[in-house]
């Protein structure tokens, strides 16, 4: 029969303990090393529990101060850089924990009445994400402000638009960067509306089932600016809805800066020669002297890999698990505090490269021209002239291909060539041809038109 010890470090919860833990388990268990950064939420967490906890009676007003007090000395020491992490502590909540006892007494005891971690936890992690998307949403606010900062001074800039990378359309400089902004906006969005998810008070469930003390869970809730108060106690002990959701925001953030990284990396490319990055977020190479790379897209780019890697590790880690608080649940945070400091990141740095980059005018005149990028406008202008769209069609393309073969434009074709296909054109068909004159004939909403995009221009500047 083994030896009975006791443990050698007093645990909160080691009661009914009668060994000791193995420091093997202790270093495998802890969370310090990435939950310290809860340490502000945990705080604000812990001074509404204790003012609810004087306000139904369960503490008196000169203990509720003590609490108060020593745990805004306590956030002050971490902010300082004087505060000591220890892993036999597990976790941020026991170490404030323990720091509040051994600075008050007794009185530091009482703050955990009505309270689990479980339902702690959760209340740290929700008041941590809330900051987070409030953070996201300026970052994201800022990106579309740098977009819409150019719109006015590009705006006589035509690019060629894309698709199947193949050149298709003209379009003005401006609509690519309106574009952009509207992801941003969605993106915004989803985050505001998971914000409503997040925004909902775990505090009160206790471990499973809430607690027979006589708590008020609205008040802790208007306390800390919740908007609501979670209905079952153990459902809301192991949702990890909010994480999830708000990391698959952030998946899609990095997904469309990856789109837009890429597009400027191909833009930036002497076969391009659209655009030039400011220095200051390229890198050399060790052995070609001449290279300006593009680093920062690129590695936005990577690290989108990443946050969709954070997604799926958080996916994977809660779809066995049963309802109630499991360990398991300790693994959400590593994941969702990746995938917020790789986009907001991303995000800080890309305002700064969209606010600093130079378009290449000559470089984008010298090729606008190639593409017979006024193909589909010409074809519309026959539409107009009662040609149905099939039959339009086919005979621009067959233009298109004469003037290939002659390697010129649609517009230095002889008028006898539109008249071998339509014998009722005349000279005025020139009137539509040449990308200048193909972005002069859109008139949609939506449209890169010149009047639709000054629209647009207009009203995002009110929005942002």
């Amino acid at each position: 029969m083994k030896k009975t010890e006791k443990p050698a470090v007093q645990k909160a919860w080691g009661g009914v303990f009668n060994q000791a833990t193995d420091p093997r388990m202790e270093k495998f268990t802890e969370s310090i090393h990435f939950d310290s950064r809860m340490y502000r939420q945990d705080i604000v967490g812990s001074q509404a529990h204790a003012k609810m906890l004087a306000k139904v009676g369960v503490l008196t007003d000169e203990e509720c101060q003590k609490i108060v007090a020593g745990l805004d000395a306590i956030r002050e020491e971490i902010e300082a850089g004087k505060f000591t992490y220890h892993i036999a502590l597990e976790d941020i909540h026991m170490h404030i924990e323990k720091a509040l006892i051994e600075r008050i007494g007794d009185t530091g005891r009482k703050l955990h009445t009505g309270r689990s971690r479980n339902d702690q936890v959760s209340t740290d992690f929700r008041l941590w994400v809330r900051d987070a998307i409030d953070t996201l949403d300026g970052l994201l606010l800022n990106l579309q402000r740098a977009f819409v900062g150019r719109c006015d001074a590009d705006f006589d800039c035509i690019l060629p638009g894309y698709t199947h990378t193949q050149r298709a359309q003209p379009v003005l400089a401006p609509h690519y960067w309106l574009a952009y902004c509207e992801k941003y906006a969605r993106d915004r969005q989803r985050l505001a509306d998971c914000r409503r998810r997040v925004n909902t008070l775990s505090l009160g469930a206790a471990a499973l089932a809430g607690t027979s003390i006589p708590i008020d869970r609205f008040e802790t809730a208007r306390l800390l600016g919740f908007e609501a108060v979670a209905a079952n106690s153990l459902d809301v002990s192991s949702d990890r809805d909010f994480a999830l959701e708000f990391t698959f925001d952030l998946a899609l953030i990095a997904e469309h800066l990856s789109t837009w990284a890429e597009e400027w990396i191909l833009w930036s490319t002497v076969e391009f020669n659209f655009i030039q990055l400011p220095q200051r977020f390229c890198t050399g190479s060790s052995i070609m002297p001449q290279k300006v790379n593009p680093d920062l897209l690129e590695l936005i780019r990577g690290k989108t890999g990443r946050v969709v890697g954070d997604l799926q590790t958080l996916l994977v880690l809660v779809k066995g698990l049963p309802l109630a608080y499991n360990r398991d649940l300790q693994e959400d945070k590593p994941p969702v505090f990746d995938a917020f400091d790789t986009v907001s990141a991303s995000l800080e740095l890309a305002a700064e490269m969209v606010s600093d980059m130079r378009l290449n005018r000559e470089g984008i005149r010298e090729k606008l021209d190639r593409g017979y990028l006024d193909a589909t406008t010409f074809m519309e202008y026959l539409i107009k002239k009662g040609i149905p769209q099939r039959t339009a069609h086919g005979m621009v393309g067959r233009l298109v291909r004469k003037a290939m073969d002659a390697g010129v434009r649609l517009a230095d074709l002889p008028i006898t060539d539109y008249q071998a296909e339509c014998a009722e054109l005349d000279a005025s068909v020139y009137k539509v041809l040449g990308v200048e004159r193909a972005v002069a004939a859109f008139v949609s909403y939506g449209s890169t038109a010149a009047k639709e995009v000054r629209k647009q221009i207009n009203r995002w500047k009110k929005r942002v």
